[in-house]
This record gives structure tokens, C-alpha cells and sequence, in this order.
């Protein structure tokens, strides 16, 4: 990346979690690259093809108070930690001139908890994935071993900040914590051991969406494992066994 923020696209949008959405959609900004290099993405093009056009930031933050304009229920940053300097420039600026929505962090949950802790303030909404607790299948799948330890600390740092998802008369989310787990064809223990550590480390009150639409995608073929797509019995196994152990807010 260079040293002005890349976009590949801000719209409304309507396809996130429905606490996310309201009436109008999700501010949604998706900024080119990834800090991961997952061999399954959907978004590929994005997040590894640096499709998206260099922008001033002082642009960006104009970007933010158009989507407020339009409706959005909040501005939400997609992919944002490795160009996170830039959008915290913008963002201070689009407060300045009047942005007054809460602000998304939609993250691949591959993050340092010490930046996570400088950004308390910023961020009203985290929204980070829990991928893998396994680091043989975090450095397999996602290129990097210590995913497991850096998104268990930055997980519970993020949920310091804001606790559990708070709701408006409306039913759209105005602060808190929204865990994304995607469920793989295979690891379903691994799976588990995610349920768990939401349960017994954050909250079994926290809003978790585990999430049925995997599909094999970029460059899934080359993992003979991951070249069918989930089972529906174990999304639905892995969703009782979640409340089994007391969790009981399903966002989908």
C-alpha cells in the first residue's frame, strides 16, 4: 500500500447482518488489499487482486458524510487494519464536519491488540472474524500461525471497549461486539473450540453469526478439503452446540 487510502468500492449495502442494515443499509466502504492471504476468499479480487483506486483521504472522509447523506445506518470499514492511518484521518475530519454515525470495524480478526487498544474512542461497532483457534490451520489456511493468539487477545480487547451488542428501538446496532465465524466443509472441532471461547471468555450474551456459506472459492481447489461446500447438518449442529452453551444472539 502506499500512503493515500485505496477503495474498491462505498455503497449502501444490504447484505450484512440484519442489525447492520436497518431500513436504508450498511455504509459500507471495502478498502483494497488484505493483512491475509486466506486460500478460501470470497472477495479475492479485492483483497488480493488491489482492485480500487488511490484516494486523498480528505476524499474519504467526504465518502463517509455521503453515505450518511444517503441513509446509511453507519459508516462500515471493510478490511481497514493495514490502512488504518489513513482512514483515522479521514474519519476525524468527517466528524469534524458533522459525521455523527457509528463507525463499523469489519475485520478479518487477524489483528494487534495493542493498536485495537489505541483505537478505543474510534470504533463504536467491531465486527471481527474468529476463523481458527488451531495455528497448524490458521498457517495452512490463512498464511499466518499466530492468528489463533492475536485475534483471542484483540477479540477480548475489542469487547472491553464496547461490550455486548447494544440495539435501538429499531433493532440496529448503535455499540458493541458482532463475531462472524464462517464454518468450514471440515474442522468442526475447531469450530467448536471458537463457540467456546466466545461462551466461556467473552459473553453468552455476545451477537455471533456462524455463518453457512462457504463455498470453495480463489484457491480453495488446491486443499482437497475444501472443495465442497459446508453441510448444512453441521452449521445446524454447530448452532445448537453454541446454544448449548448458553449463547442465544444469532445475527444472520
Amino acid at each position: 500500500m502506499g500512503a493515500a487510502p485505496r477503495v474498491a468500492s462505498a455503497q449502501l449495502h444490504r447484505g450484512e447482518e440484519r442489525p447492520l442494515v436497518g431500513r436504508s443499509g450498511s455504509g459500507t466502504i471495502f478498502f483494497s488489499s488484505c493483512n491475509l492471504r486466506c486460500v478460501f476468499c470470497q472477495n479475492a479480487d479485492i483483497s488480493d487482486g488491489n482492485v480500487g483506486r488511490e484516494i486523498r483521504w480528505e476524499d474519504l472522509a467526504e465518502t463517509m458524510l455521503r453515505l450518511e447523506y444517503a441513509g446509511a445506518e453507519n459508516i462500515n470499514l471493510v478490511t481497514p487494519t493495514h490502512q488504518s492511518p489513513m482512514i483515522l484521518d479521514a474519519l476525524a475530519l468527517a466528524r469534524r464536519r458533522g459525521l455523527k454515525l457509528p463507525v463499523v470495524y469489519n475485520c478479518g480478526g487477524y489483528e494487534d491488540p495493542n493498536f485495537i487498544a489505541e483505537l478505543e474512542g474510534q470504533v463504536d461497532i467491531y465486527m471481527p472474524d474468529m476463523k481458527f483457534m488451531d495455528p497448524d490451520l490458521a498457517e495452512r489456511y490463512l498464511g499466518v500461525r499466530n492468528y489463533p493468539e492475536c485475534n483471542r487477545a484483540s477479540v477480548c480487547e475489542m469487547h472491553r471497549q464496547v461490550g455486548d451488542l447494544e440495539l435501538d428501538h429499531r433493532g440496529v446496532a448503535r455499540r458493541g461486539l458482532l463475531v462472524r465465524h464462517l464454518v468450514m466443509p471440515t474442522h468442526a472441532e475447531d469450530s467448536r473450540a471458537v463457540i467456546e471461547f466466545v461462551a466461556h471468555e467473552i459473553s453468552t450474551n455476545t451477537y455471533i453469526n456462524i455463518m453457512d456459506q462457504y463455498h470453495p472459492a480463489h484457491r480453495a481447489d488446491e486443499f482437497p478439503e475444501l472443495r465442497r461446500r459446508t453441510p448444512a447438518g453441521t452449521v445446524a449442529e454447530l448452532r445448537e452446540y453454541a446454544r448449548s452453551l448458553g449463547l442465544h444472539r444469532f445475527a444472520d
